[in-house]
């Protein structure tokens, strides 16, 4: 056993031929492997442009086809912020700046936590007109551990909304000081 492990360590050490053999099977696949490469280039074909007709205008309905990226909101900024301004003290359930409505979840002031108040935003369009948002809020009081809705002045909504339509004018108003 001792002479084969010999042999194989002698075997080794006589390297120079197996270093020189492997470098010529490198040197040979690489070959091989760019001469691949050189008939796929040459038999790629050219490319074709393919217009396919955008659907609902320029860039189809996401707009997947569109060159800049979109970046506007589907209406009113200064309504938008203003209303996520005037609500901000409560917690917002649900916002779609596409659609244009702003859910809020039910908020108790500390003062009366047997109250809760809900509020919905609705912005109506892209202008800043007092029509553009309706604003519905809705009251509930706590009895016997259940809550039950309470009716509530329709002033209540026009008073946010003029509120959201005051933060909005004064956001439009700054943003063409500057």
């Amino acid at each position: 056993m001792g002479s084969e492990v010999m042999r194989f360590k002698s075997h080794q050490s006589s390297g120079h031929g197996n270093r020189a053999l492997a470098a010529a099977l490198l040197l040979l696949a690489a070959s091989f492997l760019s001469s691949c490469m050189e008939e796929r280039a040459e038999e790629a074909p050219e490319p074709v442009e393919v217009q396919s007709p955008a659907l609902f205008g320029d860039g189809g309905i996401l707009g997947a086809l569109r060159e800049e990226p979109v970046t506007t909101i589907g209406v009113n900024s200064f309504l938008w912020r203003a209303s996520l301004d005037t609500i901000s003290f409560m917690p917002v359930s649900s916002a779609d700046p596409f659609g244009g409505v702003i859910i809020t979840d039910w908020f108790s002031p500390r003062e009366t936590p047997n109250e809760r108040f809900k509020v919905n935003v609705y912005i109506l369009g892209r202008a800043l007109r007092a029509d553009g948002i309706r604003v519905a809020v809705f009251h509930q009081v706590q009895s016997d551990n259940d809550w039950r809705d309470i009716g509530i002045d329709a002033k209540v909504g026009t008073k946010v909304e003029d509120a959201i339509l005051t933060r909005a004018r004064q956001l439009r108003h700054e943003t063409m000081r500057k």
